[in-house]
């Protein structure tokens, strides 16, 4: 692994995607989300994805130039049609639509349509959070598991994430896929060269296996079994189906550099104040941290964190130590950027 410092870093990708042709709030934007997931620990998400992007980008079937329509009056529900941009850039239109709502009627949300892979669902829910609100967002993806009971990629992992403030402490933020493990995860473990977990996958005939080729190739298994399965399912509904988006087979991911994605999100803002004194909530959130940290530990437990503790923790270590990235992360870095004519900083 090489430490990269994380400003040089996003300095990096910025540069790529206005090769790329990407607007440049769009560009720094998109750039920010990666080395924030890497920041966090989420290298699934992070750097890695650099050129898938570009290459989706470079080929037409995601518009760069594509921004969210202009926004009217924030009412509680709106639609927004993403066009077949940048998910990022969707994303965080319709988190600053949300919250704005939540902010004039209490509780704020978008449904969009026509969007594309957002990477870090929580990077958006931190935003709701930082003002104030109580924030979520779903949104669905290309086939990755089977429907329980088959052996056929038919719906996505269909990720959300919750975020909320945590008083003196950093925000209390959920992100999760509802497969075993974020689809991502395994092309870590290929970039690695490492096996993966028995219980992440299985293969095209649907026997158990730990390479992550394999599993890539095969099928992503579902949390906790049919509830995985069940919440993957509700996520289409209010990502998908509700927004008018593409859902189920039809939804293409960033792991192929052709096809519109026609993914949908589902967006929301919940304004605190709106139910309760800030300052109470805020003490809630501590007492509620507290009592989870203070319980009594299993064997080989040294400590209990709450939900977005471990990533701030990540954060602020890859802030000091640099963000470490595997030899073939870097090797394909530097080898989209020299087609760019971009330095790499490293």
């Amino acid at each position: 692994m090489t430490p990269v410092d994380p400003a040089a870093l996003r300095r990096f990708a910025t540069e790529c995607y206005l090769a790329l042709g990407l607007p440049e709030t769009s560009a720094a934007l998109l750039a920010d989300t990666l080395v924030q997931a890497d920041l966090w620990g989420h290298a699934s998400h992070g750097v890695m994805r650099l050129f898938w992007y570009g290459t989706r980008l470079q080929s037409g079937a995601m518009d760069g130039r594509a921004l969210p329509e202009a926004d009217g009056p924030p009412q509680a529900l709106s639609v927004l049609d993403g066009r077949d941009g940048v998910g990022q850039v969707m994303a965080e239109a319709a988190m600053t639509r949300a919250i704005r709502a939540a902010k004039a009627h209490g509780i704020g949300a978008v449904a969009v349509r026509n969007s594309g892979h957002f990477g870090t669902a929580m990077y958006f829910t931190r935003m709701a959070a930082e003002a104030g609100c109580i924030g979520f967002i779903s949104t669905n993806a290309s086939p990755a598991m089977a429907p329980w009971g088959g052996r056929e990629k038919r719906i996505g992992n269909n990720p959300a994430s919750w975020a909320a403030p945590a008083g003196r402490h950093p925000p209390m933020m959920v992100d999760m896929a509802h497969t075993a493990v974020a689809r991502g995860k395994l092309y870590v473990a290929r970039a690695r060269g490492e096996e993966i977990p028995e219980g992440w996958a299985i293969d095209a005939d649907g026997h158990a296996t730990t390479d992550p080729e394999v599993g890539i190739a095969g099928t992503i298994l579902p949390m906790a079994g049919h509830k995985g399965y069940a919440l993957t399912f509700a996520m289409d509904v209010l990502s998908g189906v509700l927004s008018g988006s593409a859902f189920a087979p039809s939804v293409v991911g960033p792991y192929v550099p052709e096809g519109r994605s026609g993914a949908g999100h589902f967006v929301m803002a919940v304004d605190i104040e709106a139910c309760r004194p800030r300052a109470d909530f805020d003490a809630d959130m501590e007492a509620l941290i507290a009592t989870m940290k203070d319980a009594p530990r299993a064997p080989g437990v040294d400590e209990i964190f709450y939900p977005g503790e471990l990533e701030a923790r990540h954060e602020a270590r890859a802030l000091d130590e640099g963000i470490g990235l595997p030899d073939d992360v870097i090797h394909d870095l530097t080898a989209g950027a020299g087609r760019l004519g971009v330095q790499p900083p490293f």
